[in-house]
Protein backbone atom coordinates (compact mmCIF):
# COMPACT_ATOMS: atom_id res chain seq x y z
CA UNK A 1 0.00 0.00 0.00
CA UNK A 2 2.82 2.73 1.20
CA UNK A 3 4.66 1.68 -2.34
CA UNK A 4 1.13 2.60 -3.99
CA UNK A 5 0.98 5.39 -2.95
CA UNK A 6 4.33 6.50 -3.56
CA UNK A 7 4.38 5.51 -7.11
CA UNK A 8 1.38 7.41 -7.38
CA UNK A 9 2.76 10.80 -5.58
CA UNK A 10 5.98 10.21 -8.03
CA UNK A 11 3.68 9.87 -11.13
CA UNK A 12 1.75 12.78 -10.25
CA UNK A 13 4.76 14.70 -9.55
CA UNK A 14 6.31 14.38 -12.65
CA UNK A 15 3.94 16.21 -14.84
CA UNK A 16 4.18 19.31 -11.71
CA UNK A 17 7.84 19.34 -12.57
CA UNK A 18 7.12 19.63 -15.97
CA UNK A 19 5.39 22.45 -15.86
CA UNK A 20 7.92 24.22 -13.08
CA UNK A 21 10.55 23.47 -15.79
CA UNK A 22 8.55 25.35 -18.66
CA UNK A 23 7.55 28.46 -16.32
CA UNK A 24 10.90 29.11 -14.40
CA UNK A 25 13.47 27.96 -17.44
CA UNK A 26 11.82 28.18 -20.96
CA UNK A 27 10.02 31.23 -20.32
CA UNK A 28 12.22 33.32 -18.02
CA UNK A 29 15.23 32.51 -20.47
CA UNK A 30 16.98 31.57 -17.26
CA UNK A 31 18.99 28.74 -16.08
CA UNK A 32 19.35 29.72 -12.25
CA UNK A 33 18.57 26.95 -10.42
CA UNK A 34 18.78 24.43 -12.76
CA UNK A 35 21.35 22.18 -11.34
CA UNK A 36 19.58 21.31 -8.62
CA UNK A 37 16.46 21.25 -10.33
CA UNK A 38 17.82 18.42 -12.39
CA UNK A 39 19.66 16.75 -9.23
CA UNK A 40 16.44 16.35 -7.58
CA UNK A 41 14.56 15.41 -10.64
CA UNK A 42 17.20 12.41 -11.21
CA UNK A 43 16.45 11.51 -7.42
CA UNK A 44 13.17 11.48 -8.03
CA UNK A 45 13.16 9.32 -10.99
CA UNK A 46 16.21 6.92 -9.46
CA UNK A 47 13.33 6.45 -6.45
CA UNK A 48 10.39 5.84 -9.15
CA UNK A 49 12.46 2.78 -10.73
CA UNK A 50 13.38 1.42 -7.02
CA UNK A 51 10.32 1.71 -5.92
CA UNK A 52 8.83 -0.27 -9.26
CA UNK A 53 10.83 -2.70 -8.72
CA UNK A 54 10.06 -3.35 -5.05
CA UNK A 55 6.61 -3.19 -6.17
CA UNK A 56 6.65 -5.78 -8.78
CA UNK A 57 8.89 -7.88 -6.69
CA UNK A 58 6.15 -7.47 -3.92
CA UNK A 59 3.37 -8.47 -6.22
CA UNK A 60 5.35 -11.53 -7.81
CA UNK A 61 6.10 -12.55 -3.99
CA UNK A 62 2.23 -12.01 -3.12
CA UNK A 63 1.16 -13.91 -5.95
CA UNK A 64 3.26 -17.15 -5.51
CA UNK A 65 2.23 -16.99 -2.05
CA UNK A 66 -1.00 -16.88 -2.70
CA UNK A 67 -1.17 -19.27 -4.68
CA UNK A 68 0.79 -21.69 -3.23
CA UNK A 69 -0.90 -21.15 0.28
CA UNK A 70 -4.63 -22.06 -1.55
CA UNK A 71 -3.59 -24.63 -3.69
CA UNK A 72 -2.25 -26.68 -0.01
CA UNK A 73 -5.09 -25.47 1.99
CA UNK A 74 -7.31 -27.14 -0.81
CA UNK A 75 -4.91 -30.40 -1.64
CA UNK A 76 -4.82 -30.64 2.21
CA UNK A 77 -8.57 -30.27 2.68
CA UNK A 78 -9.51 -32.35 -0.51
CA UNK A 79 -7.53 -35.55 1.46
CA UNK A 80 -9.62 -35.28 4.64
CA UNK A 81 -12.79 -35.48 2.34
CA UNK A 82 -14.50 -38.77 2.24
CA UNK A 83 -14.76 -40.53 -0.32
CA UNK A 84 -18.42 -39.84 -1.52
CA UNK A 85 -16.99 -36.66 -2.54
CA UNK A 86 -14.72 -37.93 -5.03
CA UNK A 87 -17.70 -40.79 -6.10
CA UNK A 88 -19.72 -37.68 -7.05
CA UNK A 89 -17.54 -34.77 -8.00
CA UNK A 90 -16.21 -34.89 -11.39
CA UNK A 91 -12.35 -34.89 -11.26
CA UNK A 92 -12.36 -31.86 -14.33
CA UNK A 93 -14.22 -30.34 -11.29
CA UNK A 94 -11.03 -30.51 -9.01
CA UNK A 95 -8.81 -29.58 -11.48
CA UNK A 96 -10.45 -26.54 -12.46
CA UNK A 97 -10.86 -25.39 -9.01
CA UNK A 98 -7.02 -26.21 -7.98
CA UNK A 99 -5.49 -24.48 -10.84
CA UNK A 100 -7.50 -22.36 -12.80
CA UNK A 101 -9.61 -20.61 -10.00
CA UNK A 102 -6.42 -20.35 -7.57
CA UNK A 103 -4.07 -18.83 -10.09
CA UNK A 104 -7.09 -16.28 -11.25
CA UNK A 105 -7.22 -15.26 -7.50
CA UNK A 106 -3.61 -15.34 -6.73
CA UNK A 107 -3.37 -12.93 -9.83
CA UNK A 108 -6.39 -10.73 -8.78
CA UNK A 109 -4.75 -10.37 -5.01
CA UNK A 110 -1.11 -9.28 -5.97
CA UNK A 111 -2.02 -7.35 -9.14
CA UNK A 112 -5.35 -6.27 -9.89
CA UNK A 113 -5.30 -5.16 -6.01
CA UNK A 114 -2.35 -3.01 -6.26
CA UNK A 115 -3.16 -1.48 -9.70
CA UNK A 116 -6.66 -0.90 -8.19
CA UNK A 117 -5.22 0.92 -5.48
CA UNK A 118 -2.34 2.77 -7.90
CA UNK A 119 -5.26 4.30 -10.04
CA UNK A 120 -7.33 5.06 -7.12
CA UNK A 121 -4.60 6.78 -5.34
CA UNK A 122 -3.23 8.66 -8.66
CA UNK A 123 -7.07 9.89 -9.89
CA UNK A 124 -7.52 11.45 -6.63
CA UNK A 125 -4.35 13.53 -6.24
CA UNK A 126 -4.71 14.32 -9.93
CA UNK A 127 -8.42 15.65 -9.45
CA UNK A 128 -7.04 17.62 -6.37
CA UNK A 129 -3.80 18.83 -7.84
CA UNK A 130 -6.11 20.59 -10.97
CA UNK A 131 -8.50 21.83 -8.77
CA UNK A 132 -5.73 23.55 -6.47
CA UNK A 133 -4.42 25.00 -10.40
CA UNK A 134 -7.90 25.77 -11.99
CA UNK A 135 -11.64 24.59 -10.75
CA UNK A 136 -13.07 25.44 -14.00
CA UNK A 137 -10.86 23.83 -16.11
CA UNK A 138 -11.09 20.83 -13.50
CA UNK A 139 -14.76 20.83 -13.48
CA UNK A 140 -14.60 20.07 -17.39
CA UNK A 141 -12.15 16.77 -17.03
CA UNK A 142 -14.51 16.01 -13.71
CA UNK A 143 -17.41 15.52 -16.06
CA UNK A 144 -15.90 13.50 -18.80
CA UNK A 145 -14.52 11.05 -16.52
CA UNK A 146 -17.94 9.42 -15.04
CA UNK A 147 -18.74 8.67 -18.95
CA UNK A 148 -15.21 6.98 -19.56
CA UNK A 149 -15.97 5.12 -16.54
CA UNK A 150 -19.43 3.97 -17.63
CA UNK A 151 -18.03 3.16 -21.16
CA UNK A 152 -15.27 1.13 -20.04
CA UNK A 153 -17.60 -0.86 -17.42
CA UNK A 154 -19.84 -1.93 -20.46
CA UNK A 155 -17.64 -2.70 -22.66
CA UNK A 156 -15.07 -5.03 -20.45
CA UNK A 157 -18.19 -6.43 -19.39
CA UNK A 158 -19.26 -7.67 -22.59
CA UNK A 159 -15.30 -8.33 -23.93
CA UNK A 160 -15.17 -10.69 -20.38
CA UNK A 161 -18.64 -12.51 -21.14
CA UNK A 162 -17.27 -13.25 -24.62
CA UNK A 163 -13.59 -14.28 -23.31
CA UNK A 164 -15.04 -16.44 -20.99
CA UNK A 165 -17.03 -18.45 -23.81
CA UNK A 166 -14.19 -18.68 -25.97
CA UNK A 167 -11.76 -20.17 -22.75
CA UNK A 168 -14.99 -22.59 -22.34
CA UNK A 169 -15.21 -23.52 -26.02
CA UNK A 170 -11.56 -24.22 -26.00
CA UNK A 171 -11.69 -26.13 -22.84
CA UNK A 172 -14.29 -27.86 -24.97
CA UNK A 173 -11.73 -28.19 -28.23
CA UNK A 174 -8.57 -29.40 -26.00
CA UNK A 175 -10.96 -32.00 -24.43
CA UNK A 176 -11.99 -33.43 -28.36
CA UNK A 177 -8.06 -33.06 -29.54
CA UNK A 178 -7.22 -35.72 -26.28
CA UNK A 179 -10.28 -37.98 -27.48
CA UNK A 180 -9.19 -38.05 -31.31
CA UNK A 181 -5.63 -38.64 -30.03
CA UNK A 182 -6.63 -41.16 -27.71
CA UNK A 183 -9.21 -42.84 -29.26
CA UNK A 184 -7.48 -43.01 -32.91
CA UNK A 185 -7.60 -46.77 -33.02
CA UNK A 186 -11.34 -46.93 -31.94
CA UNK A 187 -12.54 -44.05 -34.70
CA UNK A 188 -10.62 -45.52 -37.30
CA UNK A 189 -12.33 -49.30 -36.92
CA UNK A 190 -15.56 -48.21 -36.44
CA UNK A 191 -15.36 -45.31 -39.46
CA UNK A 192 -16.27 -41.92 -37.30
CA UNK A 193 -13.84 -39.59 -39.07
CA UNK A 194 -16.30 -37.52 -40.61
CA UNK A 195 -18.33 -37.46 -37.61
CA UNK A 196 -15.41 -36.34 -35.55
CA UNK A 197 -14.22 -33.69 -38.12
CA UNK A 198 -17.76 -32.17 -38.43
CA UNK A 199 -17.89 -32.21 -34.74
CA UNK A 200 -14.91 -30.37 -34.51
CA UNK A 201 -15.39 -28.37 -37.11
CA UNK A 202 -18.98 -27.22 -34.85
CA UNK A 203 -16.51 -26.28 -31.76
CA UNK A 204 -14.50 -24.02 -33.69
CA UNK A 205 -16.89 -22.34 -35.21
CA UNK A 206 -18.87 -21.54 -32.03
CA UNK A 207 -15.22 -20.42 -30.70
CA UNK A 208 -14.28 -18.38 -34.02
CA UNK A 209 -17.73 -16.72 -33.52
CA UNK A 210 -17.21 -15.48 -29.93
CA UNK A 211 -13.67 -14.74 -30.76
CA UNK A 212 -14.99 -12.33 -33.34
CA UNK A 213 -17.70 -10.78 -30.89
CA UNK A 214 -14.58 -10.00 -28.60
CA UNK A 215 -12.43 -8.33 -31.53
CA UNK A 216 -15.61 -6.49 -32.58
CA UNK A 217 -16.35 -4.77 -29.37
CA UNK A 218 -12.58 -4.11 -28.61
CA UNK A 219 -12.55 -2.46 -32.11
CA UNK A 220 -15.54 -0.50 -30.72
CA UNK A 221 -14.21 0.33 -27.81
CA UNK A 222 -10.60 1.54 -28.44
CA UNK A 223 -11.52 3.97 -31.18
CA UNK A 224 -14.25 5.08 -28.29
CA UNK A 225 -11.83 5.97 -25.84
CA UNK A 226 -9.30 7.87 -27.88
CA UNK A 227 -11.73 10.17 -29.32
CA UNK A 228 -12.87 11.10 -25.71
CA UNK A 229 -9.20 11.79 -24.65
CA UNK A 230 -8.49 13.55 -27.86
CA UNK A 231 -11.89 15.31 -27.05
CA UNK A 232 -11.19 16.62 -23.42
CA UNK A 233 -7.49 17.83 -24.66
CA UNK A 234 -9.07 19.81 -27.00
CA UNK A 235 -11.11 21.37 -24.72
CA UNK A 236 -8.55 21.91 -22.45
CA UNK A 237 -6.54 23.52 -24.97
CA UNK A 238 -8.99 25.55 -26.18
CA UNK A 239 -10.09 26.48 -22.87
CA UNK A 240 -6.53 26.87 -21.35
CA UNK A 241 -5.06 28.61 -24.32
CA UNK A 242 -7.42 31.45 -23.94
CA UNK A 243 -6.72 31.93 -20.64
CA UNK A 244 -2.74 31.96 -21.49
CA UNK A 245 -3.31 34.41 -24.30
CA UNK A 246 -5.26 36.24 -21.76
CA UNK A 247 -2.70 35.99 -18.90
CA UNK A 248 -5.30 34.22 -16.94
CA UNK A 249 -2.84 30.79 -16.83
CA UNK A 250 1.08 30.18 -17.16
CA UNK A 251 1.92 28.47 -20.23
CA UNK A 252 3.31 25.03 -17.71
CA UNK A 253 0.13 25.36 -15.65
CA UNK A 254 -1.52 24.50 -19.10
CA UNK A 255 0.93 22.11 -20.17
CA UNK A 256 -0.01 19.65 -16.51
CA UNK A 257 -4.06 20.00 -18.00
CA UNK A 258 -2.73 18.40 -21.22
CA UNK A 259 -0.62 16.01 -19.74
CA UNK A 260 -3.00 15.34 -17.15
CA UNK A 261 -5.74 15.02 -19.84
CA UNK A 262 -4.29 12.34 -21.69
CA UNK A 263 -3.11 10.21 -18.97
CA UNK A 264 -6.01 10.57 -16.32
CA UNK A 265 -8.04 8.32 -18.99
CA UNK A 266 -5.44 5.25 -18.10
CA UNK A 267 -5.69 4.84 -14.80
CA UNK A 268 -9.79 5.70 -14.89
CA UNK A 269 -10.12 2.89 -17.73
CA UNK A 270 -8.04 0.52 -15.55
CA UNK A 271 -10.05 1.19 -12.31
CA UNK A 272 -13.49 0.04 -14.43
CA UNK A 273 -11.50 -2.70 -16.05
CA UNK A 274 -10.49 -4.20 -12.64
CA UNK A 275 -13.61 -3.62 -11.26
CA UNK A 276 -15.40 -5.95 -13.82
CA UNK A 277 -12.30 -8.42 -13.28
CA UNK A 278 -13.07 -8.26 -9.67
CA UNK A 279 -16.92 -9.12 -9.91
CA UNK A 280 -15.97 -11.80 -12.64
CA UNK A 281 -13.13 -13.09 -9.94
CA UNK A 282 -15.93 -13.52 -7.38
CA UNK A 283 -17.33 -16.51 -9.05
CA UNK A 284 -13.60 -17.70 -8.69
CA UNK A 285 -13.33 -16.89 -5.03
CA UNK A 286 -17.03 -18.98 -4.43
CA UNK A 287 -15.86 -22.19 -6.07
CA UNK A 288 -12.87 -22.32 -4.27
CA UNK A 289 -14.51 -21.34 -0.91
CA UNK A 290 -17.22 -24.08 -1.96
CA UNK A 291 -14.39 -26.95 -1.66
CA UNK A 292 -12.96 -25.83 1.23
CA UNK A 293 -16.23 -25.68 3.09
CA UNK A 294 -17.05 -28.91 2.07
CA UNK A 295 -17.52 -31.34 5.02
CA UNK A 296 -16.30 -35.20 5.12
CA UNK A 297 -19.13 -37.86 5.21
CA UNK A 298 -17.30 -39.66 7.82
CA UNK A 299 -15.47 -37.91 10.54
CA UNK A 300 -13.74 -38.84 13.78
CA UNK A 301 -14.79 -37.81 17.07
CA UNK A 302 -12.58 -34.96 19.26
CA UNK A 303 -12.43 -38.07 21.67
CA UNK A 304 -10.80 -40.26 19.16
CA UNK A 305 -8.51 -37.79 17.39
CA UNK A 306 -6.96 -36.87 20.67
CA UNK A 307 -6.20 -40.18 21.24
CA UNK A 308 -5.16 -41.69 17.95
CA UNK A 309 -4.50 -38.37 16.15
CA UNK A 310 -5.55 -37.08 12.36
CA UNK A 311 -4.70 -37.78 8.94
CA UNK A 312 -1.41 -35.69 9.25
CA UNK A 313 -0.91 -35.87 13.06
CA UNK A 314 -0.96 -39.59 13.60
CA UNK A 315 -0.16 -40.89 17.33
CA UNK A 316 1.05 -44.49 16.39
CA UNK A 317 2.29 -45.23 19.77
CA UNK A 318 -1.64 -45.58 20.34
CA UNK A 319 -2.37 -48.09 17.56
CA UNK A 320 -3.77 -51.58 18.30
CA UNK A 321 -3.07 -54.18 16.03
CA UNK A 322 -6.17 -55.39 14.48
CA UNK A 323 -6.67 -59.32 14.85
CA UNK A 324 -9.21 -59.72 12.27
CA UNK A 325 -12.80 -60.32 14.01
CA UNK A 326 -15.05 -58.19 12.07
CA UNK A 327 -18.96 -57.96 12.67
CA UNK A 328 -21.88 -57.03 10.94
CA UNK A 329 -24.60 -56.30 13.14
CA UNK A 330 -28.20 -55.16 12.61
CA UNK A 331 -26.43 -52.54 9.24
CA UNK A 332 -28.56 -50.59 6.87
CA UNK A 333 -26.93 -48.85 4.26
CA UNK A 334 -28.16 -45.78 1.71
CA UNK A 335 -25.48 -43.62 -0.28
CA UNK A 336 -25.79 -39.54 0.74
CA UNK A 337 -27.16 -39.10 -2.81
CA UNK A 338 -29.51 -42.26 -1.88
CA UNK A 339 -32.88 -43.00 -1.77
CA UNK A 340 -32.84 -46.70 -1.46
CA UNK A 341 -31.14 -48.84 0.89
CA UNK A 342 -28.62 -50.96 -0.13
CA UNK A 343 -28.36 -53.07 2.61
CA UNK A 344 -31.02 -53.39 5.45
CA UNK A 345 -30.47 -54.89 8.24
CA UNK A 346 -27.62 -56.85 7.46
CA UNK A 347 -25.75 -59.53 9.88
CA UNK A 348 -22.32 -60.93 9.64
CA UNK A 349 -19.86 -62.17 11.51
CA UNK A 350 -16.36 -62.99 10.26
CA UNK A 351 -13.87 -64.54 12.30
CA UNK A 352 -10.16 -63.63 12.52
CA UNK A 353 -8.72 -65.30 9.40
CA UNK A 354 -11.87 -66.32 7.14
CA UNK A 355 -12.27 -65.63 3.89
CA UNK A 356 -15.30 -63.94 2.18
CA UNK A 357 -16.19 -63.86 -1.05
CA UNK A 358 -18.52 -61.43 -2.72
CA UNK A 359 -20.21 -62.36 -5.87
CA UNK A 360 -22.61 -60.79 -8.48
CA UNK A 361 -22.91 -59.20 -11.94
CA UNK A 362 -21.66 -56.01 -12.39
CA UNK A 363 -23.61 -53.08 -11.24
CA UNK A 364 -24.86 -55.53 -8.33
CA UNK A 365 -23.34 -53.72 -5.38
CA UNK A 366 -20.34 -56.20 -4.55
CA UNK A 367 -18.52 -53.04 -3.65
CA UNK A 368 -20.32 -51.22 -0.62
CA UNK A 369 -19.38 -54.15 2.10
CA UNK A 370 -15.91 -53.44 1.54
CA UNK A 371 -16.56 -49.46 1.31
CA UNK A 372 -18.05 -49.97 4.44
CA UNK A 373 -15.86 -52.21 6.35
CA UNK A 374 -12.45 -49.35 5.02
CA UNK A 375 -15.18 -46.83 6.41
CA UNK A 376 -15.38 -45.02 3.21
CA UNK A 377 -18.89 -44.75 4.00
CA UNK A 378 -20.67 -45.64 7.37
CA UNK A 379 -23.53 -47.45 8.49
CA UNK A 380 -27.14 -45.35 8.14
CA UNK A 381 -28.24 -47.73 10.87
CA UNK A 382 -26.63 -50.55 13.13
CA UNK A 383 -22.90 -50.88 14.10
CA UNK A 384 -19.57 -52.58 12.32
CA UNK A 385 -17.24 -54.33 15.28
CA UNK A 386 -13.78 -54.86 14.70
CA UNK A 387 -12.08 -56.96 17.27
CA UNK A 388 -15.82 -56.92 19.70
CA UNK A 389 -15.13 -52.71 19.28
CA UNK A 390 -16.99 -50.39 17.19
CA UNK A 391 -15.05 -49.53 14.47
CA UNK A 392 -15.85 -45.66 14.89
CA UNK A 393 -13.94 -45.64 18.34
CA UNK A 394 -10.82 -45.51 16.47
CA UNK A 395 -9.54 -43.42 13.77
CA UNK A 396 -9.89 -43.48 10.01
CA UNK A 397 -6.12 -44.03 9.02
CA UNK A 398 -5.85 -46.47 12.59
CA UNK A 399 -8.18 -48.73 10.63
CA UNK A 400 -6.98 -47.75 7.15
CA UNK A 401 -3.03 -48.60 7.72
CA UNK A 402 -4.25 -52.38 8.79
CA UNK A 403 -6.54 -52.83 5.64
CA UNK A 404 -4.46 -53.97 2.24
CA UNK A 405 -6.31 -52.89 -1.03
CA UNK A 406 -5.82 -54.63 -4.41
CA UNK A 407 -8.03 -52.97 -6.61
CA UNK A 408 -9.18 -53.80 -10.23
CA UNK A 409 -7.34 -50.64 -11.94
CA UNK A 410 -4.57 -50.03 -9.43
CA UNK A 411 -2.90 -46.61 -9.68
CA UNK A 412 0.76 -46.26 -9.44
CA UNK A 413 2.24 -42.97 -8.83
CA UNK A 414 5.22 -41.40 -10.81
CA UNK A 415 8.55 -42.67 -10.00
CA UNK A 416 10.45 -46.06 -10.05
CA UNK A 417 9.15 -49.98 -9.74
CA UNK A 418 10.88 -49.99 -6.45
CA UNK A 419 9.58 -47.02 -4.82
CA UNK A 420 5.93 -47.87 -6.04
CA UNK A 421 6.09 -51.31 -4.45
CA UNK A 422 7.81 -49.63 -1.06
CA UNK A 423 4.78 -47.51 -0.91
CA UNK A 424 3.53 -50.29 1.00
CA UNK A 425 5.60 -49.70 3.81
CA UNK A 426 7.94 -46.94 3.74
CA UNK A 427 10.73 -48.12 6.25
CA UNK A 428 11.28 -51.30 4.12
CA UNK A 429 14.67 -52.46 3.02
CA UNK A 430 15.81 -53.00 -0.48
CA UNK A 431 15.87 -56.93 -0.32
CA UNK A 432 12.39 -56.80 1.79
CA UNK A 433 10.54 -55.26 -1.68
CA UNK A 434 12.31 -57.22 -3.63
CA UNK A 435 11.37 -60.41 -1.87
CA UNK A 436 7.87 -59.25 -1.61
CA UNK A 437 7.86 -58.92 -5.50
CA UNK A 438 9.20 -62.43 -6.02
CA UNK A 439 5.79 -64.03 -4.39
CA UNK A 440 3.89 -62.31 -6.53
CA UNK A 441 5.89 -62.75 -9.67
CA UNK A 442 5.72 -59.23 -10.08
CA UNK A 443 9.94 -59.63 -10.39
CA UNK A 444 8.91 -60.54 -14.34
CA UNK A 445 7.62 -57.47 -14.79
CA UNK A 446 11.43 -56.21 -13.15
CA UNK A 447 13.16 -57.85 -15.53
CA UNK A 448 11.44 -56.76 -18.31
CA UNK A 449 12.21 -53.30 -17.80
CA UNK A 450 15.98 -51.83 -18.71
CA UNK A 451 17.07 -50.77 -15.36
CA UNK A 452 15.12 -53.60 -13.49
CA UNK A 453 13.70 -52.11 -10.07
CA UNK A 454 14.52 -48.49 -10.57
CA UNK A 455 12.96 -48.17 -13.95
CA UNK A 456 10.43 -45.22 -14.22
CA UNK A 457 7.45 -47.00 -14.45
CA UNK A 458 5.38 -43.72 -16.17
CA UNK A 459 3.01 -41.30 -15.21
CA UNK A 460 0.11 -43.28 -13.25
CA UNK A 461 2.34 -46.34 -14.51
CA UNK A 462 1.68 -45.93 -18.24
CA UNK A 463 4.76 -48.30 -19.46
CA UNK A 464 2.88 -51.33 -17.71
CA UNK A 465 0.07 -53.24 -18.80
CA UNK A 466 -3.26 -53.34 -16.58
CA UNK A 467 -1.95 -57.03 -15.39
CA UNK A 468 1.53 -55.88 -14.61
CA UNK A 469 -0.06 -52.95 -12.57
CA UNK A 470 -1.75 -55.33 -10.65
CA UNK A 471 1.12 -57.40 -10.27
CA UNK A 472 2.36 -54.44 -8.26
CA UNK A 473 -0.35 -53.65 -6.41
CA UNK A 474 -0.14 -56.92 -4.89
CA UNK A 475 3.49 -56.81 -4.07
CA UNK A 476 2.78 -53.65 -2.45
CA UNK A 477 0.13 -55.31 -0.17
CA UNK A 478 2.35 -58.25 0.58
CA UNK A 479 5.12 -55.76 1.94
CA UNK A 480 2.35 -53.92 4.08
CA UNK A 481 1.54 -57.38 5.51
CA UNK A 482 -1.77 -55.99 6.81
CA UNK A 483 -4.57 -57.59 8.98
CA UNK A 484 -6.91 -57.22 6.67
CA UNK A 485 -7.10 -57.74 2.84
CA UNK A 486 -9.39 -55.89 0.19
CA UNK A 487 -9.21 -57.89 -3.42
CA UNK A 488 -11.41 -55.98 -5.72
CA UNK A 489 -11.66 -57.98 -8.88
CA UNK A 490 -7.96 -58.18 -8.11
CA UNK A 491 -6.75 -60.87 -10.99
CA UNK A 492 -9.91 -59.95 -13.84
CA UNK A 493 -7.31 -58.17 -16.10
CA UNK A 494 -4.69 -60.99 -15.54
CA UNK A 495 -3.89 -63.44 -18.34
CA UNK A 496 -4.41 -67.26 -17.17
CA UNK A 497 -0.92 -67.81 -16.98
CA UNK A 498 0.11 -64.65 -14.96
CA UNK A 499 -3.28 -65.75 -13.03
CA UNK A 500 -2.58 -69.00 -12.11
CA UNK A 501 1.31 -67.74 -10.70
CA UNK A 502 -0.64 -65.35 -8.36
CA UNK A 503 -3.16 -67.47 -7.48
CA UNK A 504 -0.98 -69.57 -5.15
CA UNK A 505 0.40 -66.48 -3.99
CA UNK A 506 -2.69 -64.98 -3.12
CA UNK A 507 -3.55 -68.30 -0.82
CA UNK A 508 -0.30 -67.96 0.61
CA UNK A 509 -0.84 -64.35 1.60
CA UNK A 510 -4.62 -64.52 2.61
CA UNK A 511 -3.81 -67.46 5.37
CA UNK A 512 -4.32 -66.64 8.82
CA UNK A 513 -5.41 -63.38 7.75
CA UNK A 514 -9.07 -61.71 7.62
CA UNK A 515 -9.95 -61.00 3.97
CA UNK A 516 -12.54 -60.08 1.58
CA UNK A 517 -12.40 -61.48 -2.12
CA UNK A 518 -15.11 -59.24 -4.79
CA UNK A 519 -14.58 -62.01 -7.51
CA UNK A 520 -15.26 -61.89 -11.17
CA UNK A 521 -14.35 -65.33 -12.45
CA UNK A 522 -16.15 -67.74 -10.08
CA UNK A 523 -13.73 -70.18 -10.31
CA UNK A 524 -10.86 -68.18 -8.32
CA UNK A 525 -13.42 -68.33 -5.07
CA UNK A 526 -14.51 -72.06 -4.88
CA UNK A 527 -12.30 -71.92 -1.37
CA UNK A 528 -13.47 -69.62 0.09
CA UNK A 529 -14.57 -70.10 3.44
CA UNK A 530 -17.83 -67.87 3.04
CA UNK A 531 -19.43 -66.87 -0.37
CA UNK A 532 -21.88 -63.90 -0.67
CA UNK A 533 -24.16 -63.51 -3.57
CA UNK A 534 -25.08 -59.49 -4.34
CA UNK A 535 -28.10 -58.90 -6.60
CA UNK A 536 -29.58 -55.30 -6.71
CA UNK A 537 -27.73 -54.20 -3.90
CA UNK A 538 -28.65 -57.23 -1.60
CA UNK A 539 -27.32 -60.15 0.20
CA UNK A 540 -29.78 -62.68 -1.71
CA UNK A 541 -27.22 -66.12 -0.97
CA UNK A 542 -24.52 -67.09 1.19
CA UNK A 543 -22.57 -70.29 2.35
CA UNK A 544 -19.57 -71.66 0.76
CA UNK A 545 -18.82 -73.30 -2.85
CA UNK A 546 -20.73 -76.63 -2.09
CA UNK A 547 -23.39 -75.25 -0.47
CA UNK A 548 -24.68 -72.83 -2.50
CA UNK A 549 -24.19 -75.01 -6.00
CA UNK A 550 -26.44 -77.45 -3.57
CA UNK A 551 -29.37 -74.86 -3.45
CA UNK A 552 -29.35 -74.57 -7.35
CA UNK A 553 -30.07 -70.75 -6.73
CA UNK A 554 -28.57 -67.87 -8.37
CA UNK A 555 -24.42 -68.32 -7.44
CA UNK A 556 -25.70 -71.85 -9.30
CA UNK A 557 -27.03 -69.99 -12.20
CA UNK A 558 -24.19 -67.43 -12.24
CA UNK A 559 -21.21 -70.31 -12.08
CA UNK A 560 -23.06 -72.42 -14.90
CA UNK A 561 -23.17 -69.67 -16.97
CA UNK A 562 -19.79 -68.96 -16.84
CA UNK A 563 -18.33 -72.33 -16.56
CA UNK A 564 -20.03 -72.81 -20.03
CA UNK A 565 -18.53 -69.45 -21.12
CA UNK A 566 -15.40 -70.26 -20.43
CA UNK A 567 -15.43 -73.38 -21.65
CA UNK A 568 -16.58 -72.53 -24.89
CA UNK A 569 -14.10 -69.82 -25.26
CA UNK A 570 -11.10 -73.10 -24.45
CA UNK A 571 -12.11 -74.79 -27.34
CA UNK A 572 -12.36 -71.91 -29.21
CA UNK A 573 -8.48 -71.34 -28.35
CA UNK A 574 -7.36 -75.07 -29.21
CA UNK A 575 -9.39 -74.81 -32.72
CA UNK A 576 -7.33 -71.29 -33.36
Amino acid sequence: MGLNVFLAAVDVLTTLFQSYAIDHFIMKNTMDGLRPFVVLYVLMIVAQTVSVYFSVHAATTIEMNVGRDLKWAQFEHLQTLSFSYYNTTPVGYIHARVMSDTLRIASMIAWGLVDMFWALIYVVSVFVIMFLMDGRLALILLMIIPGIALLTFYFQNRILHWNRKVRKINAQITSAYNEGITGVRTSKTMGIEPDNDREFFCQTSKMHRAASRSAKLNAIYIPLILFCSSMASAIVLMKGGRMVQEQAMQLGTLSVFLSYAVILFEPVQQLARLLSELISCQANIERVMDLLEQKPDVVDEETVIAKYGDAFHAKKENWERIQGDIVFENVSFRYPDGKDYVLEHFDLHVPAGMNVAIVGETGAGKSTLVNLLGRFFEPTEGTIRIDGRDYRERSQLWLHSQIGYVLQNPHLFSGTLRENIRYGRLDATDKEVEEAAREVSADVVAEKLENGYESNVGESGGRLSVGEKQLISFARAILANPAIFVLDEATSSIDTQTEQLIQKAIQHLLKGHTSFVIAHRLSTIRQSDLILVVKEGKIIERGNHRELLAQKGYYYELYSRQFEEESAMHVFAKRT
